[in-house]
């Protein structure tokens, strides 16, 4: 995977900075105030040097930012009558403790498609934003695709617990219910970012084979 690299704001008491976010789809990396942080979810950037909470520089709860906003736009690609194009996915996601809450909007066609202003993560943001959008236009992105999964268990994290199976495309393609997933779990590429998208995206199915766990997008059973 190549790196991407996302412009934005971090916001905290001690005021406004403006920000990079990097990612490779799977790890995150942001620069503040000079301090590297980075993590697979966006509820878990912590410090790479390891700084000490006490330092005052960042609220911090077990390692990771906290008392915190961040807001940044990407690039996501969406597909309108088999025809790919390019949208803007503004996300403002405000870290606090036990909770995150998340709001995206997605900027297409000169209107503007938005979730729920607390969202708890963002395979469920995206879903609301799928529902919304017009009728021949579908989000190409990971949590969209053909072969992301999540393990079947009780709830999941903000972002990047979805499991990509690029590397194991046909055996996928007939998963469908969580005891065919457990068997291909050990098959998995990795993990990977919701809001990803690459160039192995096929468009998930609406039902039957190939809709694994989680069922298609949006309906999810997870």
């Amino acid at each position: 995977m190549t790196d991407e690299s996302w412009a934005g704001w971090y916001r905290d008491r001690q005021g406004s900075d403006a920000i990079i976010l990097t990612t490779d789809g799977q790890q995150l990396r942001i620069r503040i105030r000079g301090v590297d942080f980075e993590g697979e979810s966006f509820d878990d950037l912590g410090p790479v040097s390891g700084m000490p909470p006490e330092s005052g520089m960042f609220a911090l709860a077990d390692g990771a930012l906290t008392d915190c906003v961040l807001e940044w736009d990407l690039p996501l690609p969406v597909i309108s009558d088999g025809t790919v194009h390019q949208a803007t996915l503004s996300c403002l996601l405000s870290l606090r403790r036990p909770d995150a809450d998340l709001h995206l909007e997605l900027h297409f066609g000169g209107a503007v498609y938005g979730s729920r202003r607390a969202e708890c993560d963002f395979a469920t943001a995206l879903a609301t934003i799928q529902r919304i959008l017009p009728p021949g236009v579908r989000l190409q992105s990971c949590i969209a695709c053909a072969f992301s999964d999540y393990f079947p268990a009780p709830g999941r994290g903000l972002s990047g617990g979805l499991a990509c199976f690029r590397g194991a495309k046909d055996a996928y393609r007939g998963a469908a219910g969580e005891d065919d997933v457990i068997g291909l779990w050990d098959r998995r590429t990795g993990f990977v970012q919701e809001i990803w998208s690459c160039r192995e995206f096929e468009a998930r199915p609406a039902e039957g084979a190939g809709t694994g766990h989680r069922g298609a997008f949006p309906l999810e059973h997870a």
